[in-house]
């Protein structure tokens, strides 16, 4: 079944009606590419978490959940499966020898750069028809969506 297409909203809806609807649509769509196997098969949350581990490096559990809005258990239980598949390893901490800290591993520092690249193609090709300027508009105004939703989400 597929979702009906983005240009069905009716365009004398609020704004606001147009764009939740949109949005709902993205993230379906968004679903069906990485369920295909179209990007590789990585959930948003496995992305995330070895994003953020890449670009940061090691963290331990409070510090990660804090970084991507989460509880704690809710890293602890999207992390054991990136260290069963050896994506993630844990190594001391180096202020306290007793605590533990999680680091990308260097599989998961390729199968990440295996994703991401995926990801850059399908954008690239995606958006090919489109002026440059445009792509950039989008992704500033994108960016300036999620800091919005970031920004709600802290204050409730």
């Amino acid at each position: 079944m597929t979702t009906p297409s983005p240009q069905a909203t009716d365009r004398t809806e609020p704004v606001h009606t147009q764009l939740q609807y949109q949005l709902a649509v993205f993230a379906r769509r968004m679903e069906q590419v990485r369920t295909s196997g179209g990007i590789g098969m990585l959930d948003r949350a496995a992305y995330l978490l070895l994003d953020r581990l890449e670009r940061h490096g090691p963290a331990n559990v409070k510090a990660l959940a804090e970084a991507l809005g989460v509880d704690s258990s809710t890293v602890t239980r999207q992390v054991a499966p990136l260290v069963a598949a050896g994506l993630v390893g844990r190594v001391q901490d180096p202020a306290d020898r007793r605590a533990v800290r999680l680091a990308l591993t260097s599989c998961g520092t390729g199968r990440l750069a295996e994703v991401r690249d995926g990801r850059a193609e399908l954008t690239r090709r995606l958006v090919a028809g489109w002026p440059p300027e445009e792509q950039r508009a989008f992704c500033a105004l994108l960016a300036r969506f999620n800091l919005a939703m970031e920004s709600y989400t802290a204050d409730q």
